[in-house]
């Protein structure tokens, strides 16, 4: 994805999922913490970083820097439909609402009753 100058990947939390991000360019600031009011850890994070977010953390990443900030995720279990290439959140949301970014049927996906949420 790419976060746009002043930007962010928004609050969320994804309650049975581990994700994995690494920044490929850019300046940015990560926060998480176990609530969405209680974000006790803080980073400043640059191209090459990584950042680990434990299934159930809020976090939020922020471009702090003065070009777009490029990151990659990856999930455990997989969230997204294979091949799905998405330019913008735009997009992610169109395709998500619409029922086009569905993960593969071999995977296996949590049966539960807490969805990602978004801070609003």
């Amino acid at each position: 994805m790419s976060i746009p100058v002043g930007e962010s990947i928004g609050l969320e939390v994804h309650p049975h999922t581990d994700q994995f991000l690494r920044l490929d360019a850019g300046h940015g600031k990560v926060i998480m913490g176990p609530a969405k009011d209680q974000l006790d850890f803080q980073q400043d994070v640059v191209d090459g970083w990584s950042i680990q977010v434990p299934a159930g953390t809020w976090h939020n990443v922020i471009n702090t820097g003065d070009e777009p900030l490029r990151v990659y995720a990856i999930y455990a279990p997989v969230h997204h439909a294979p091949g799905l290439v998405q330019e913008a959140s735009t997009d992610a949301e169109r395709d998500e609402s619409a029922g086009a970014d569905e993960p593969p049927a071999w995977t296996v996906q949590p049966q539960d009753d807490a969805p990602d949420q978004h801070a609003n």
